[in-house]
Parts: C-alpha cells; structure tokens; sequence
C-alpha cells in the first residue's frame, strides 16, 4: 500500500522528469536502461519514456558510449576488476556486446597485468594456508572472483614465481 502511495505522489510531468533526469546525467554517468528504469520509477509512461530519452541523448545528457568507457576505466582503475567482471556489469547495465568490447580494449595490457600480479601479492599473506597447492587454488579463485581471466592468473603466477 505505502508503494503505491509513494507512485502516486512521484508521478511528475514531462518537463520536471527531464530537468530531474539531466541533473542524474549530470552528477553521473548513466547507461540507458538506469535513465529508462528511473523514469518508470518517476511514474512516466513508455513514449514519454522513450521521448526524453531521446532528448536526453540529443543534449549530450547521455551518452551509451561515454558511459562505457568510463564504467571500464572507473571499475579497472579503482575498483582493480579484471574483464570479466567489469564485461558482465556492462551486460547488466544493457549496453551491446560490441561497445563492451571496444571499451575493453582500451585497458592497457601490461597494466592489466601488473595488476594481477600486485593484487596476488597484496592477498598471498592474508591466505594462512599452509600447503601450496592449497594456497595457490585460493589466490586464483580471489583473483578469478575479481574478474579476471584463468589463463593470464596462471601465466602471470608463473612468470613471477608465486604458482
């Protein structure tokens, strides 16, 4: 009852919807479908929707594409996700398998493994595993819940004497 009270009082019209969805824009970047679910939340209709949408788009409020690549740069810089990870959020965000992929191929592939190998020696002492297989299967399963790849864990664990 109180839900349906709260969407009767949020409804706003068209033109406070879009000075509120452009000061969202503006404080962050969005993707489409969080514009789109936040104006279904504010009570607007479908061609509402899709019509401040557009408009949102045309003023350079939104941007899929700017979006992208800040999510990846934001996710893998500061929040050291692998891309898998970061691949999987953009999914759940709505945006297309081709802009994802675009937006991943600007992460610098040196860095990228530099910061396996510098997460891998920030978790080796936190594990109190005593034996080593054990304690290797721990660190991959953390670096591989961080997003990132199986292979690259293996090869950069290798390379640097921790596998």
């Amino acid at each position: 009852m109180l839900d349906s009270l709260k969407k009767q009082i949020l409804k706003l019209d068209k033109k406070a919807a879009l000075a509120k969805a452009e000061h969202y824009c503006a404080y962050q970047e969005r993707s489409q479908q969080e514009i789109r679910s936040k104006l279904y939340e504010w009570g607007l209709w479908k061609d509402e929707v899709e019509e401040l949408i557009s408009e949102l788009i045309q003023t350079n409020f939104l941007n899929e594409e700017r979006f992208t690549m800040a999510y990846v740069s934001g996710k893998f810089k500061i929040k050291k996700w692998g891309k898998m990870k970061i691949k999987k959020g953009l999914k759940l965000k709505g945006v297309t398998e081709k802009m994802i992929s675009n937006a991943l191929k600007t992460i610098d592939y040196d860095e990228y493994l530099e910061t396996i190998l510098v997460l891998a020696n920030k978790k080796l002492p936190a594990i109190k595993e005593k034996e080593d297989y054990k304690r290797r299967y721990k660190l991959t399963t953390y670096l591989m819940s961080k997003g990132f790849e199986s292979n690259l864990i293996s090869e950069v664990l290798l390379a640097n004497g921790l596998a």
